[in-house]
């Protein structure tokens, strides 16, 4: 990969956008079928893809370096410095279920502009959907073993983490298996997006309205199934009788059902486990002593839509990752209360912040440990246009355009000796 100059890697990754438009409905039925995302949002993934595909280029401007003089200290006067950004080598990318198109291809597709080979590994749950991405580039043009793709258990991203030929592993997933995977990483680059609990904060000037859709929806999308979903809300007692009818309201209208059927818009979990897994957190959560609003049931492997009012801090929903379409709402006299509540959180990846005041935002928003605060909406990753990650418990590193790039090129210094010219 490294004889392939950095403008003809960016024209592979456009005409592998090309070919994904071309093939868009049938790649967004096999994410469907997958895992059951409904047909309606499918497209998204793949445009997704498209759209960070069209930015490779963006990524690539990224791969720069510095002179640096060296008289500005009188141990290097005489020298200089040329700072180069060069490739780890090879990356090991291993990607979850939720967006099994999107998540690996933004793994893949910076590691191999900044000239990195890729092993990739998709969720054992969901591997169609990166296998198809891998021929995508290969018909593009992408020379053989630049990237190969890897199926297989948990046990197999384990091996790849200690490999001794693998120069970093991206991993996004759960906090649990991401530290397995630092413990076997040693002397690696890491890059790991794992669990989050977002927490919504609702304060008593905020727009009801606005805050009651952007929470269901957070919730909601993907039937919850996100690192980045609002799962937990944390609103002012001087609104929370409105903010709960608003989003009672909302949910009604979220029909769940086949999700071929392009007017369902909650499809079923990845699987009858994990809808298990979530109700045991509803019902966990209504013995605590909070009150179920809306919801509560579970066939299968679908999970209703469920909104949970007056939860208290001893329930463990509000503290564990759901990766469910829940909606758990505790209602906090002040600022200071919510604050309170998500600061406890192991967690740091993405939180919300719901008010018309400015230095509000920003005061909530700065007291936040998080890696990304969303004022005023729910929090979404998108293509990476801005940068995201986590702190504590949701992992280290940044993803993103240019930023992924980044993390997958490691720094040479070569300095200049000038005396022999004088």
């Amino acid at each position: 990969i490294r004889s392939l100059a950095a403008i003809d890697r960016v024209e592979i990754m456009e005409e592998t956008a090309q070919i994904l438009k071309n093939h868009a409905e049938e790649i967004a039925l096999v994410i469907t079928y997958e895992m059951g995302r409904p047909l309606a949002d499918t497209p998204g993934e793949v445009n997704a893809v498209v759209e960070r595909l069209k930015l490779s280029m963006e990524d690539a401007r990224k791969i720069s370096g510095e002179y640096i003089p060296g008289d500005w200290s009188p141990d290097t006067v005489g020298k200089i410095a040329v700072v180069l950004r060069e490739p780890v080598g090879v990356v090991g990318a291993i990607g979850p279920f939720n967006y099994p198109l999107f998540i690996p291809a933004a793994k893949i597709i910076p590691a191999i502009l900044g000239a990195n080979s890729v092993v990739a590994k998709p969720a054992s749950a969901t591997p169609i959907s990166l296998l198809l991405f891998a021929r995508a580039l290969q018909l593009a043009g992408l020379p053989d073993g630049v990237l190969n793709v890897v199926t297989g258990p948990g046990e197999v991203g384990a091996m790849l983490a200690s490999h001794p030929d693998v120069g970093m592993i991206s991993f996004t997933g759960s906090t649990e298996v991401g530290k397995e995977i630092a413990r076997n990483a040693v002397n690696k680059r890491l890059h790991l997006e794992l669990g989050g609990k977002g927490y919504a904060i609702v304060l008593d000037d905020a727009d009801v309205e606005l805050a009651a859709r952007k929470c269901v929806e957070g919730a909601l999308r993907n039937a919850g199934q996100r690192c980045d979903a609002v799962s937990m809300v944390l609103v002012q007692e001087q609104v929370a009788d409105e903010f709960v009818e608003r989003v009672l309201q909302m949910v009604e209208t979220w029909k769940t059902g086949d999700p071929r059927d392009m007017s369902t818009r909650l499809g079923p979990l990845v699987s009858a486990s994990a809808a298990k897994r979530v109700n045991t957190l509803v019902k966990q959560s209504i013995e605590k002593g909070a009150s179920l609003a809306y919801g509560g049931e579970v066939d299968n492997a679908y999970h209703q839509p469920t909104v949970l009012t007056n939860v208290p801090d001893q329930a463990p929903i509000v503290w564990e990752e759901t990766f469910g379409p829940v909606i758990p709402i505790m209602t906090v006299k002040s600022e200071a209360d919510a604050l309170s509540v998500a600061s406890r959180s192991r967690y740091g990846l993405d939180a919300a912040v719901f008010t018309n005041n400015f230095y509000r935002m920003w005061k909530v928003a700065k007291a936040l440990t998080v890696g990304e605060v969303t004022i005023n909406d729910f929090p979404r990753h998108g293509v990476g246009f801005f940068p995201f990650g986590g702190v504590k418990d949701s992992g280290i590193g940044r993803e993103g355009i240019g930023y992924s790039i980044e993390e997958m090129m490691v720094i040479k210094t070569i300095v200049f000796n000038l005396e022999p010219a004088g």
